[in-house]
């Protein structure tokens, strides 16, 4: 299904790469939520994972954060289709866990828009599942 776009493409990539990507990093639950419509999906397509719905996608980001002592999402680059309301963006994660071990995936995301929110993304993951 298509959806009138609302947001120009300026919005869009400060919407994935500063509110989405930079809530992300901050563990902010609330922000990085307030990014998804209420019936939003997420899927790693690489592993064939999906979270449905703010209530799935909410335990999914909480086990995430968890996991977790830093978060960092870096060196965007994004191509984004405005009259659609899409936007892809790849980049660099780099997740370091309590006892001081480094993940680096690069990844690529693929969003589409509903009223101003991601009402799907798609995740390719280039290591393992860190979305479980």
């Amino acid at each position: 299904m298509q959806y009138q776009p609302t947001l120009s493409r300026a919005e869009m990539i400060e919407l994935a790469t500063k509110r989405y990507f930079g809530s992300v990093d901050a563990k902010d639950l609330p922000s990085t939520l307030a990014c998804f419509h209420d019936d939003a999906m997420m899927t790693v397509q690489t592993s064939f994972t999906d979270h449905v719905g703010k209530e799935g996608i909410r335990r999914m980001f909480e086990d995430f954060f968890g996991a977790y002592e830093t978060i960092v999402h870096k060196d965007f680059v994004c191509t984004v289709d405005e009259a659609n309301g899409r936007i892809a963006a790849s980049f660099e994660a780099v997740l370091t866990a309590a006892d001081g071990r480094v993940t680096r995936l690069f990844n690529t995301n693929f969003w589409r828009l509903r009223e101003g929110r991601f009402q799907t993304v798609h995740i390719y993951m280039s290591g393992e599942n860190v979305l479980v």
